[in-house]
């Protein structure tokens, strides 16, 4: 499973990695907040809405992106957050997590570390062999870390099937 970290928009994905090269998307989707509500109630419903996918697909571990640079500081914090329920979560249900920069990211899906947005989502495409690119943007950045995760560590989760 991989997380893109956001406060009121947290991209989540799935995957099973069936072969060195075959990737199969099973779901993918994210975890929303209504606007203007208070940062216990975004942060519960991160935690309530994560508890429910984990609990329903049993992923095998996550992958999430660390923070790297935000020139915001108050956005920076929002997402530091939820990307702290995020691992706590996964902690909470037993679920291993791997922490990927976004440079180590890009570099896992394109071979270029400096790759932009647009090149990351068509190689999630690609990857995942869909016909379009998912939406929105950050369920494809989920999907991204997922193979991240699942490309650079393969000899060590093929085993789970």
């Amino acid at each position: 499973m991989g997380i893109d970290p956001g406060s009121h928009i947290m991209g989540w994905g799935l995957i099973e990695k069936k072969s060195n090269s075959m990737i199969v998307p099973l779901k993918y989707g994210c975890i929303t907040s209504r606007p203007h509500v208070s940062s216990s109630d975004l942060l519960l419903n991160i935690s309530n809405a994560l508890s429910k996918i984990i609990e329903e697909n049993h992923p095998d571990c996550l992958a999430i992106e660390q923070l790297f640079f935000f020139k915001n500081q108050k956005t920076v914090i929002g997402v530091a957050e939820a990307r702290g329920v995020a691992i706590l979560v996964c902690a909470q249900k037993g679920v291993p997590v791997f922490e990927y920069t976004p440079l180590q990211i890009k570099q896992a899906l394109t071979g270029y570390g400096r790759a932009d947005k647009k090149q990351i989502q068509e190689m999630v495409r690609l990857s995942c062999n869909l016909a379009t690119c998912p939406k929105p943007d950050d369920a494809a950045d989920a999907l991204a870390a997922a193979i991240c995760h699942a490309q650079t560590n393969y000899d060590l989760i093929k085993g789970k099937g």
